[in-house]
C-alpha cells in the first residue's frame, strides 16, 4: 500500500474515543454506527440522489426531496430538488456523523457533492464540489459514503490508470480536506488471493473489525449491460472476494472468496450478534460472514436469492434493526424478496412481491413498518422501452405483506433516474443516538 500518511492515529483515534457500546448501533438499520442522530419515529422527508436524463428536465444528476410524512399537506410529492450542473452518474450518498450534510457521488465523472441538509432538511444546498479524488488517490468511482468521526471512508470502484476494478478506499474530513488513502490488497492473505476491488463498505467497532466487498471496475459499470455479459472478458472482471481489515490500523488482515460480486454489506450489531451478510449479484447467493468460537472469522453461502438460473440480479438489501430480517431486491425480475433471519446460518425466504418492471435500492424505516423502493441500477444497466420504469414507491409492511401507500414518477416529473435514498426528519423528530439504549432496537 501506498501514501499511508494517516494510519491510526489520524485516521481513527477520533473513532475510538466513543465507547464500543455507544457506536454499535446502526442508523435506519443500514447506515454508519457512528452517525449522531436517529430517526426512531416517523420520517418527514426521503433526500433521493437522481441520475439526469438527457432531454428530461433540466437532464442534471440532482437531490431530490419528497415528502413522506402521511399527516403532512404535501405527502407523497416532491417539495424540492437540486441540480449539480452536469451528469456523472449518480449513485450513492452519506451522511456525515453529525447527519449535518449528505455527500454525493458521480461513478462517471467522479465529483463528490456536498449537501447541507441540516439547516433545512426539506430544501437541501449544494455548499461544495470535490473534484480531487482522482488527483490525491488514484481512484475513481466514489461509490459509498461511511461515516467515521469527523471523517468520511469514500469506498471506490476503479482506477484512473486503465479503468480496472483495483481501487482502494480514501478518508477526507468533513470540511472536504483529503487525509488519506488505502488499497484494496491484491496479495494472498492466507489462503484467498485478493482481487484489489472494491464496492461496500460496514464497520463492527466493537469487534475492531471493518469488510469490504467487490463489484466491477469503469470499463464495465458505464458500458451497456448486454454487451457485458456478452463479452466473456469482461465477465472475467467482476469481484469474488471480501476483506476483513483491523479498523485501528487499517490494514487487511483477511481475504474472503465469495464469489459472484458480493455487494451491499449489513452487520448485525446487537450484543451477541457480531455477524454481516452480504448479496452476491452474479450467483444469487446470501453469505454470512461471523467469527467463530475459536474467534476466526469465516465467510459461508447460506441461502439462494430466487432461481440464479434466471439471473434475478440481487442489487440493494436492508437489514431490520433487530436483525432478525432481511430485505432483497432482485432486479431483473422486479421482485422484492423478505428473508427470515431468525437463524442466520440458515435464513428463509418467507415473502415477495413483484413491485416494479426493475427494481433496485430499498430502505426501511427504523421500527420495519414503512419500505421504500427506486428503480435505477445505473444508466446503461436500466432497461429500456416500457421497462424503463423510473420511480420511487412507498410501502407499509405490518408483518405478512406489503401495501403500497404512494408513488413518484420520476419521468413524469421530468426528474431522471431515482437511486440512493436517505432519510431526513423536523429536528423535533430525530432523537441522538447516544441517549438511547441498546432496548429500542
Amino acid at each position: 500500500m501506498h501514501d499511508r500518511r494517516a494510519p491510526a492515529a489520524l485516521l481513527l483515534g477520533a473513532c475510538f474515543g466513543l465507547s464500543f457500546a455507544a457506536a454499535a448501533y446502526a442508523d435506519e438499520t443500514c447506515n454508519s454506527p457512528y452517525i449522531s442522530n436517529l430517526i426512531k419515529g416517523q420520517e418527514d422527508y426521503v433526500q433521493v440522489w437522481t441520475l439526469g436524463v438527457e432531454g428530461l428536465g433540466d437532464g442534471s444528476d440532482k437531490l431530490v426531496t419528497i415528502d413522506v410524512n402521511p399527516h403532512s399537506k404535501t405527502y407523497g410529492k416532491v417539495i424540492h430538488s437540486v441540480s449539480v450542473g452536469g451528469r456523472g452518474e449518480a449513485h450513492h450518498m452519506g451522511f456525515t456523523d453529525d447527519r449535518k450534510y449528505l455527500w454525493a457521488g458521480g461513478l462517471d465523472d467522479s465529483k463528490i457533492y456536498v449537501f447541507d441538509v441540516g439547516t433545512n432538511p426539506a430544501k437541501p444546498r449544494l455548499i461544495r464540489t470535490i473534484t480531487n479524488l482522482p488527483e490525491k488517490t488514484g481512484y475513481v468511482g466514489p461509490h459509498t459514503f461511511y461515516a467515521l468521526p469527523g471523517r468520511l471512508l469514500i469506498g471506490n470502484l476503479s482506477n484512473d490508470r486503465d479503468y480496472g476494478g483495483v481501487t482502494g478506499l480514501a478518508v477526507y474530513n468533513n470540511k472536504g480536506g483529503f487525509v488519506a488513502k488505502y488499497d484494496i490488497p491484491i496479495a494472498a492473505i492466507g489462503a484467498v488471493q485478493g482481487d484489489g476491488y472494491g464496492y461496500d463498505i460496514a464497520i463492527n467497532p466493537a469487534k475492531n473489525v471493518m469488510l469490504t466487498s467487490s463489484f466491477t471496475g469503469r470499463k464495465n459499470y458505464m458500458r451497456e449491460m448486454g454487451a457485458v455479459v456478452q463479452d466473456p472478458e469482461a465477465m472475467k472482471h467482476f469481484g469474488n472476494t471480501m476483506v476483513l481489515w483491523n479498523l485501528k490500523t487499517m490494514q487487511p488482515i483477511q481475504v474472503f472468496s465469495v464469489p459472484g460480486a458480493p455487494l451491499e454489506i449489513r452487520w448485525a450489531l446487537a450484543p451477541g450478534q457480531n455477524w454481516a451478510v452480504t448479496a452476491a449479484a452474479l450467483t444469487s447467493k446470501i453469505w454470512l460472514i461471523r467469527e467463530d468460537a475459536a474467534g476466526h472469522w469465516q465467510a459461508k453461502e447460506v441461502a439462494t436469492i430466487g432461481d440464479p438460473a434466471k439471473i434475478p440480479l440481487p442489487v440493494d438489501i436492508s437489514i431490520t434493526a433487530d436483525a432478525k430480517g432481511l430485505w432483497v431486491n432482485t432486479f431483473m425480475d422486479g421482485t422484492t424478496h423478505y428473508f427470515d433471519l431468525s437463524d442466520p446460518e440458515h435464513p428463509k425466504e418467507t415473502y415477495h412481491l413483484h413491485t416494479g418492471t426493475q427494481v433496485n435500492m430499498i430502505s426501511e424505516s427504523w421500527d420495519g413498518k414503512r419500505i421504500y423502493i427506486t428503480s435505477s441500477l445505473l444508466s446503461k444497466w436500466d432497461k429500456t422501452g416500457a421497462d424503463n420504469e423510473q420511480f420511487l414507491r412507498a410501502f407499509s409492511w405490518d408483518g405478512h405483506a406489503l401495501t403500497p401507500t404512494f408513488a413518484v414518477d420520476f419521468t413524469k416529473e421530468k426528474l431522471g433516474r431515482p437511486h440512493h435514498m436517505k432519510f431526513a426528519a423536523k429536528a423535533a423528530q430525530q432523537v441522538a443516538m447516544l441517549s438511547k439504549g441498546v432496548s429500542e432496537r
